[in-house]
């Protein structure tokens, strides 16, 4: 059954290259992104792999818990990392879970049997603080995500939870946003006193809230 947005993250325990963990109590009270890889050793995955490790700073400056997944055993875990350091010019800093039964790619539906019957898809999942999934981006085996479009989204995540606004196309974080329909003009006149641009009645353009 496929994972979808709004629905519970399911939980699970697993061994992970920085200990076993169980996943729900590990994202306790923070935001994760969960992403799968295909198998240890492959090209595309030690990119993205060691691209994530130098964006975790970012990560954690959003109270953002990164995760991979491999359907892959542990023990190739250590000389995977070992590879990424070497090629990519940062070492892993976040835990690579061990799945080789596949038993966590089939809780969030990550293999795609028209693609590949053993191989996960490229799936990346962000997850909020009351453990639903926000977010469920896939893509192609072939094809290398944009993980500076992960934290865009989660920068929007973020804001709109707070705030009830939301982003237009494109945006990135401190640019204008929307006053979403079911706040009426009389509520927003209380929310934005300096006023906001309204393109259409349904369409108001409102300076990014802080806070």
């Amino acid at each position: 059954m496929a994972i979808l947005i709004g629905d519970a993250a399911p939980d699970f325990e697993a061994d992970t290259s920085e200990g076993h963990i169980r996943f729900h109590d590990y994202i306790d009270g923070h935001w994760a992104v969960l992403f799968s890889h295909p198998k240890n050793f492959t090209p595309v995955c030690t990119t993205e792999l060691g691209y994530t490790a130098k964006l975790k700073p970012e990560f954690d400056k959003r109270g953002v818990k990164v995760l991979g997944l491999s359907v892959d055993e542990l023990k190739n875990h250590a000389g995977w990392a070992a590879d990424i350091e070497e090629t990519q010019g940062t070492r892993l800093n976040f835990p690579v879970i061990a799945d080789p039964r596949g038993e966590i790619a089939r809780k969030y539906d990550m293999i795609h049997p028209n693609a590949d019957n053993t191989l996960t898809v490229r799936s990346v999942f962000v997850i909020g603080p009351d453990k639903k999934v926000k977010l469920k981006i896939e893509y192609p085996a072939s094809t290398g995500r944009n993980f500076d479009e992960v934290l865009r989204v989660i920068d929007s995540l973020q804001l709109t939870a707070r705030h009830q606004v939301a982003t237009p196309v494109n945006w990135k974080n401190g640019e204008d946003v929307i006053i979403v329909t079911s706040v009426t003009d009389e509520q927003a006149k209380a929310k934005y006193p300096e006023g906001w641009k309204a393109v259409k009645p349904y369409l108001r353009i409102v300076p990014q809230p802080r806070g």
